[in-house]
C-alpha cells in the first residue's frame, strides 16, 4: 500500500514560521515511513513553492499539490512552477489540480468563473503539450497559450498531472489527458462503482497508461473515537453543501462527510484503509490526521507508514 499525507496537518496559527512548521511536518511524515506529502492551496501558502522546498529539504519523499485550483491560474504559469518544482526535487513532484469551488473563488478573485469542463480540457491540453516537450500553440474558448519563447525547463520535464475529478465529465477528461485522479470524500463504494471504471475506460480509449487513483481519506488513530468524530463533523460539515461533494457522498450512500472519516484504534483505521485499496485506489493520502492533536497525527502516520 502506498500512503501519503496532506499538509498542513493541524493548526499552524501558533507557529512562529509556518513554512518551517510545514517542513517539520514533512520530516515527521518521512520518518514515520510515509511515501509522500501533498500541500493544499488556499489563500495563504503557495502549494507549489512548498512542495519544491519540502522535496529539496527532505530527500526521498515524493511531493505534490492537493490541489491547486485551475481558476484563475493560466496553464503557462502553472507549467513553469511545476517544472521548477520537478527540477528542484529531482523528479519527485506531482501536479495536483482541481476545478475549485466557484462560490469560494469567484468573489475572492473577481473574475468570471469559466465553464469548468471546457476550462479543464483546455488547461490540460496546454499542460500536456508542455510536459511532453512541445511548445503549445493553443487558442481555445477559455484561454490562449501561444508563447513566443521556449517553455521547457531542463530537468523539469514529464510532470505527472492528477486532477481532483469526481463527476463523470471531469473523470473522462482526466482519463484522456491527465495521469490520474485525486478525489476527496469518494468512499470505497463510489470509487469502485463510479470513479475507477469511468476514469480507466477514458484512459484506455485515449491510449493512455492505467491511471493513478489517489484517494484522499480523513483518518485519525485515537483512543477517544467519539470526541474525534464530533470534531470531524465540524471540520468536514460544510462539504455536504457543495454540489460536487454532495453528489459523491450520495454515490457512497453517506449522509455526512464525517461518515467517511476513519476514526478509531489502529485495527479500525487499517481495515478502513484496506477497503480503499480493495476498491481500486492505487494510493491513499491521509487528510485531517491532526484535527485534534499532534500526538494523534503522529500515531496515525506511524500506522500508515508501517503499511506503506
Amino acid at each position: 500500500m502506498t500512503i501519503g499525507a496532506a499538509l498542513p496537518a493541524g493548526d499552524l496559527s501558533g507557529a512562529a514560521n509556518s513554512v518551517e512548521a510545514l517542513l517539520g511536518q514533512t520530516r515527521e511524515a518521512a520518518d514515520a515511513g510515509l511515501r509522500s506529502v501533498w500541500f493544499s492551496q488556499l489563500f495563504d501558502h503557495d502549494a507549489l513553492t512548498l512542495a519544491a522546498l519540502a522535496g529539496r529539504e527532505v530527500p526521498g519523499i515524493a511531493v505534490g499539490t492537493a490541489v491547486v485550483p485551475l481558476y484563475p491560474r493560466h496553464p503557462l504559469h502553472l507549467a513553469a512552477q511545476a517544472q521548477t518544482a520537478q527540477a528542484a526535487t529531482g523528479g519527485r513532484f506531482t501536479l495536483g489540480l482541481g476545478l475549485g469551488v466557484p462560490g469560494l473563488l469567484e468573489p475572492a478573485f473577481g473574475f468570471e468563473y469559466p465553464p469548468p469542463i471546457t476550462s479543464l480540457r483546455e488547461s490540460l491540453t496546454v499542460l500536456r503539450d508542455i510536459f511532453d516537450g512541445r511548445r503549445p500553440a493553443f487558442d481555445g474558448e477559455t484561454l490562449t497559450a501561444c508563447p513566443p519563447l521556449p517553455t521547457a525547463v531542463p530537468g523539469g520535464g514529464d510532470v505527472p498531472i492528477v486532477v481532483a475529478a469526481m463527476g463523470p465529465q471531469a473523470l473522462r477528461v482526466t482519463g484522456e489527458l491527465a495521469d490520474g485522479t485525486l478525489p476527496f470524500l469518494a468512499g470505497p463504494r463510489a470509487l469502485a462503482e463510479h470513479v475507477v471504471p469511468t476514469l480507466t475506460k477514458a484512459a484506455a480509449d485515449a491510449g493512455r497508461p492505467e491511471p493513478r487513483v489517489i484517494a484522499a481519506v480523513p483518518a485519525v488513530v485515537t483512543d477517544d473515537a467519539e470526541t474525534v468524530r464530533q470534531i470531524a463533523a465540524v471540520h468536514l460539515g460544510y462539504y455536504g453543501d457543495i454540489p460536487s461533494y454532495r453528489r459523491i457522498l450520495d454515490a457512497e450512500g453517506a449522509a455526512h462527510a464525517a461518515d467517511l472519516a476513519l476514526i478509531g484504534d489502529e485495527r479500525t483505521v487499517e481495515a478502513g484503509l484496506r477497503r480503499y485499496f480493495d476498491a481500486g485506489a492505487t494510493e491513499v493520502v491521509l487528510i485531517q490526521s491532526g484535527m485534534r492533536s499532534p500526538r494523534e497525527r503522529l500515531r496515525t502516520w506511524q500506522l500508515a507508514g508501517s503499511l506503506s
